[in-house]
């Protein structure tokens, strides 16, 4: 599958919408990303509905469990189960979360981030590695929230995470929501965080919404997508000088399949925008 196919703002595949986005052509969504974790060695009505969109239309996956920075060995029946889907779906890229997510093969629940150490860099690059060479298609690693800091650093988040996708030679799935919320809670301006880094790595974006606590702001994926976090959507575009796929998260408070697919709209709207003043810069 060619990797041009993936272009456009689409949306993550969700339970409540499987019996609709089956029945539904023509619906507008350039492609749908999907997590492995929610298929492989699944089985129902749910599952045989997810399985015709994924053999229907264009599919990007997405991993929440892998635990890329962790220490537990990898779960061998999953991988299997994993190779096989991501070969059926044909996608372009695998993404994972630049994180850890299981303890002593304890699975957490959470994204939790690794300490900004050499020696964390270290790690994760051997085991981005491995996780590579296991895969059939290019790994993506996905930049995180966080809200606090494990010990002492080395360095600061952007040279962690630009010293572990050079060193790991993967590709970016760029988070600009996350970017954000954790400019947020850490006081740095987004813009010159990009700018250090590896943009030229950047294979895929995900867009979502958050929410104030009191003083801390929260990646829910479980609020519309706030105006700076498309303006920043835009500028990165631009900066990129290319188009690459962006999804639109909702994990929380989902909407109808309706509501979705007019903030879908709304998103690929500010991206046609930039890309076509891009393009109209280069003629």
């Amino acid at each position: 599958m060619a990797r041009d196919r993936f272009t456009g703002v689409g949306l993550g595949l969700r339970r409540p919408h499987l019996e609709q986005v089956a029945g539904m052509e023509g619906h507008g969504v350039p492609f749908w990303e999907t997590c492995p974790e929610n298929v492989v060695g699944d089985g129902g009505r749910a599952h045989r509905l997810a399985c015709a969109i994924l053999d229907r239309d264009p599919v990007l996956t997405h991993g929440l469990a892998m635990s890329v920075g962790g220490y537990d060995p990898w779960d061998e029946e999953y991988l299997q189960g994993l190779e096989q889907f991501l070969l059926r779906t044909g996608t372009p890229w695998h993404s994972e979360h630049l994180c850890f997510t299981s303890v002593d093969a304890n699975c957490l629940h959470e994204l939790f981030p690794l300490p900004f150490t050499r020696e964390a860099a270290r790690h994760t690059i051997s085991r981005a590695r491995e996780l590579q060479a296991r895969l059939p298609v290019p790994l993506l690693l996905e930049n995180i929230t966080y809200y606090a800091g494990l010990g002492e650093p080395d360095m600061d988040e952007a040279d962690f995470i630009a010293a572990v996708l050079e060193g790991a030679d993967v590709g970016w799935l760029l988070d600009v929501n996350n970017v954000y919320v954790n400019a947020l809670n850490f006081g740095f301006d987004p813009k010159e965080w990009l700018s250090r880094m590896p943009l030229d790595r950047v294979a895929q974006m995900h867009i979502a919404g958050h929410k104030k606590f009191g003083g801390l702001t929260v990646d829910t994926h479980g609020a519309d997508v706030i105006d700076p976090v498309i303006e920043l959507m835009q500028w990165t575009l631009a900066r990129l000088g290319r188009p690459v796929p962006v999804l639109l998260e909702r994990d929380n408070h989902i909407p109808s399949l309706d509501a979705l697919l007019a903030e879908r709209e709304r998103i690929q709207r500010a991206y046609d925008q930039v890309l076509a003043s891009t393009e109209a810069g280069h003629a």
